[in-house]
C-alpha cells in the first residue's frame, strides 16, 4: 500500500519547528518589553506625583503653621499685662515694636476705641469684620488694595509694585504692574481688668516680596539632597495667578516675581477649586507641580500655593532605565533563539528521515525502515512503529470515521433528549414552587381575616347600638365616635390587604378617571416625613395630559411603594426624579407613563428579572411581597410594571409604570354595603 507523501514535508516542518521556537522570542518578548516599558512609565510617574502631593502637604502645613502663629502672637500681645501698662501711660509705639520684631510680623497696629484717628477705610474694616466673625481661626489670608494697605501699614509700599512679566500660556490681562497686597491678618480685642474691650490690636504678615518666608518653605519642602540626579525644588505663594513671591528663576540670578501661571491652572484650581498634581510648564521650563487654592476669611479663592521639582533628570533617568532593560532583553533574546534553534534540529531531523523512509515505501521499497535514531523519546517510538501504522492506517482511520459519525449522531440524540427533560422538570418544579407559596399565603391570610373579621363585626355593631341608645346624648362625643368607626373601617382595609397577599387578582377598588400629576404630588406628600430623613433632592417632570382609570387608593400604593424603594436605594442622598408622558400604541390604546428614577447604584445583573418574584426580596428586612402587589394592582386594570438601570448616563434604576386611559374589566369586585371597595 503506497501513501501520498510530499516532497516538500520536511522543509515545512523544519520551517514550522523553527518558527515555533522563534515565535516567543520574536513576538511576545518584544511585547513583553514593550508592556514592561509602559507599566514602568506609568507607574514611574505615579511615584512622581505622590511626591509632589507629599511635598505640597508638607508646604502647606508650614503655611498653616505660620497663620496660626501670626494668629497666636497677635492673640498673646493683646492679652499681655505689658501691653495694658503702655496704653496706660507707657511708650506705646515702642511696645508694639518690640513685640512686632519678636513676633516677625511686618505690622502690629493698635486701634483704640475712642480715637478719632483711627478710623479706617471701608474696605479695611469690611475685610478686618469678616475675620473677625470667623470664629474658627485666629488669623486669616487678606487680600487688600494699595489704598487699604497704606492706611495699615505705608512703610510696606514699596514692596507691592510687581511689574507684571509677559509669560508663556498665561491668561490675557491688560494691567502692567500688580499693587494689591496678600496678608496673613489677625485681629484680637484688647481687654481691660474687668474684661471690657478696649482697643483693637491688628497683626499681619506680608506676603508679596517675601523672600525669607518662600525660601524657608522650599527649604522645609526641598532641603538639601532631597532630590535625586540634580533635580531642583520650587516654591511659589500666587496673588490670583501672579507670583508674589518665589525662588523659580526667571534668568540665572532673577526671581521670577511678577510672572503669571498658564491658563490652564488657574482655570482648574482658581477657577473650579481643585489641586493641581500634573507636569505644569513653569516659566520656562516643565516641573512635577502641585497647585492648592487659598482662601481668604470670606472662602474666595485669592491666590495660590505651588510646590514642585524639575522633571528634566527624572525623564532622562527613566529613558536610561528603559534602555538599559532594552539591551538586557536584546541580550536575552539572542542567547534564547541560539538554544531554540538547536533544540528544534533535533526535533526536524528524526521527522526528515521518517518523511525518507514514507517516500521509499511509497516508491515500491516494501523493505524500507527508519532505522535507529538517536533519540529515545516518543519521536524514536514512533519510528520504531511506524511499519506497523502504515499497513492497517487506512482502514483504522475508515472505522473510526464510520464510529465517530455513530456516536456523534447517538449524542446528539440523547443531548435532545436531555434537554428537553430538563426543561419540563424545571417548568414543573417553578409552578410546584409557586403554586405551594400561593398555597401558603392563602391558607394564612384567610385564617387572619377570619379571625379579624369577627371581632371587627362585634365591634361595629356594638358601635351602631351605643350611638342608637343614646341617642341625643352620643352628641357630645360624636368626634371620638367618628375616631371609633374611622379605626375600624382601617382594620377591615388591613384585613382587605392580607386577603390581597394571597388573591390580589380578587380585590378590585371602584374605579376612577384620576391626575397621574396630581396623584404623584399627593403621593409625596404621604413620603414627605421619609423625605426628610435624608438628603435627597425631588425633581419633578411631570408633563403627561391623559387621564388614567384606576382606584385611586390603589394607584397610591402603587406610587408610594416605588418611591419608598427608590428612597432606601439611595441611604446617603441622592436626586429622586418623577417623570410623566402621555403614550399611544400601534392598536389605538392610550395612556399614561410614569417613571421613578433614583441614583442609586442600580440593580444588579439578573435582579431585574426576579423582582416581581414572590417572596424575592433584595432588603435584609424586606418581605418580597410589595412589588409582587403593585404590579398585580396595575396588571388587573391592563397596565404593566417594568423594572431596569438608568441608560441617560446616571447610575441609579428606574421603575416604569404604564397605566390606560380606559383600563379592562377589574378581575372580580369586593362589595360592602352596595359600595364597591377594594
Amino acid at each position: 500500500m503506497k501513501l501520498p507523501t510530499p516532497r516538500w514535508l520536511a522543509t515545512s516542518v523544519r520551517n514550522k519547528l523553527l518558527a515555533m521556537a522563534l515565535l516567543p522570542l520574536l513576538v511576545v518578548f518584544p511585547l513583553l518589553v514593550l508592556a514592561i516599558a509602559v507599566w514602568s512609565s506609568v507607574t514611574y510617574d505615579r511615584l512622581l506625583i505622590t511626591k509632589v502631593r507629599s511635598d505640597l502637604a508638607v508646604a502647606r502645613g508650614y503655611f498653616d503653621q505660620t497663620l496660626a502663629e501670626v494668629g497666636s502672637g497677635t492673640r498673646g500681645v493683646a492679652r499681655s499685662q505689658r501691653l495694658l501698662q503702655s496704653m496706660a501711660g507707657g511708650d506705646l509705639a515702642a511696645r508694639l515694636a518690640a513685640d512686632r520684631q519678636e513676633l516677625g510680623l511686618d505690622f502690629l497696629l493698635l486701634m483704640r476705641q475712642d480715637d478719632p484717628s483711627a478710623t479706617l477705610p471701608a474696605g479695611v474694616a469690611s475685610l478686618l469684620q469678616t475675620a473677625a466673625t470667623t470664629p474658627a481661626r485666629s488669623a486669616q489670608i487678606v487680600r487688600l488694595s494699595r489704598d487699604e494697605l497704606a492706611a495699615l501699614a505705608p512703610r510696606l509700599l514699596p514692596r507691592l509694585h510687581i511689574p507684571l512679566v509677559s509669560t508663556r500660556n498665561a491668561a490675557p490681562d491688560a494691567r502692567a504692574t500688580e499693587d494689591r497686597a496678600l496678608v496673613l491678618l489677625a485681629l484680637q480685642p484688647v481687654r481691660d481688668a474687668a474684661g471690657q474691650p478696649q482697643a483693637l490690636l491688628v497683626g499681619g504678615l506680608l506676603l508679596n516680596q517675601n523672600l525669607d518666608f518662600i525660601d524657608h518653605i522650599n527649604r522645609i519642602v526641598y532641603p538639601e539632597g532631597a532630590l535625586p540626579f540634580g533635580s531642583e525644588g520650587t516654591a511659589t505663594l500666587f496673588l490670583d495667578d501672579v507670583r508674589i513671591t518665589t525662588n523659580v528663576r526667571l534668568f540665572q540670578d532673577q526671581r521670577a516675581i511678577g510672572t503669571r501661571v498658564s491658563q490652564t491652572v488657574r482655570d482648574r484650581v482658581l477657577g473650579q477649586g481643585e489641586t493641581w498634581l500634573d507636569r505644569a510648564f513653569v516659566v520656562n521650563d516643565w516641573y512635577v507641580s502641585a497647585y492648592e487654592p487659598l482662601l481668604d476669611a470670606a472662602g474666595q479663592r485669592v491666590g495660590m500655593l505651588y510646590v514642585g521639582f524639575l522633571e528634566s533628570p527624572f525623564r532622562w533617568v527613566r529613558h536610561a532605565m528603559l534602555a538599559v532593560m532594552g539591551l538586557i532583553f536584546l541580550a536575552v533574546m539572542a542567547v534564547s533563539a541560539w538554544f531554540s534553534v538547536r533544540w528544534a534540529r533535533s526535533i526536524f531531523k528524526p521527522v526528515e528521515q521518517m518523511n525518507r523512509t514514507m517516500q521509499r515505501v511509497e516508491d515500491g521499497e516494501a523493505a524500507a525502515r527508519v532505522g535507529t535514531l538517536p533519540a529515545r523519546d516518543e519521536l524514536g517510538a514512533l519510528a520504531s512503529h511506524l511499519n506497523q501504522l502504515l499497513d492497517v492506517i487506512d482502514e483504522n482511520t475508515a472505522a473510526l470515521r464510520r464510529w465517530g459519525e455513530e456516536l456523534d449522531q447517538k449524542v446528539a440524540e440523547r443531548t435532545r433528549e436531555l434537554e428537553e427533560s430538563n426543561a419540563s422538570l424545571r417548568l414543573a418544579q417553578q409552578q410546584l414552587v409557586k403554586s405551594e407559596k400561593l398555597a401558603a399565603i392563602g391558607q394564612l391570610t384567610a385564617s387572619i381575616a377570619h379571625e379579624i373579621n369577627n371581632p371587627i363585626a362585634v365591634m361595629q355593631g356594638n358601635l351602631d347600638l351605643i350611638r342608637d341608645t343614646l341617642g341625643p346624648q352620643a352628641q357630645p362625643v360624636t368626634a371620638e365616635f367618628r375616631l371609633l368607626d374611622e379605626q375600624v373601617e382601617r382594620m377591615r382595609l388591613i384585613v382587605t390587604q392580607l386577603l390581597q397577599y394571597a388573591r390580589p387578582t380578587e380585590y378590585a377598588g371602584y374605579v376612577e378617571t384620576l391626575d397621574l400629576n396630581q396623584t404623584v404630588h399627593d403621593s409625596l406628600v404621604l413620603v414627605a416625613h421619609l423625605l426628610a430623613q435624608t438628603r435627597i433632592k425631588v425633581v419633578r417632570d411631570l408633563q403627561a395630559t391623559q387621564r388614567v382609570g384606576l382606584n385611586r387608593q390603589e394607584l397610591q400604593q402603587v406610587i408610594i411603594n416605588l418611591l419608598i424603594n427608590a428612597i432606601q436605594a439611595m441611604p446617603q442622598g441622592g436626586t429622586l426624579r418623577l417623570v410623566t408622558r402621555d403614550w399611544t400604541d400601534e392598536q389605538g390604546a392610550c395612556g399614561a407613563l410614569l417613571q421613578v428614577q433614583d441614583s442609586g447604584p442600580g440593580l444588579a445583573p439578573g435582579v431585574a428579572e426576579r423582582l416581581f418574584r414572590p417572596f424575592f426580596t433584595t432588603k435584609n428586612d424586606g418581605n418580597g411581597l410589595g412589588l409582587w402587589i403593585s404590579l398585580g394592582l396595575v396588571e388587573r386594570y391592563g397596565g404593566g410594571i417594568v423594572a431596569g438601570n438608568r441608560e441617560d448616563g446616571h447610575s441609579g434604576a428606574v421603575f416604569s409604570v404604564r397605566l390606560l386611559t380606559e383600563p379592562q374589566a377589574p378581575a372580580a369586585v369586593n362589595t360592602r354595603d352596595g359600595r364597591p371597595g377594594g
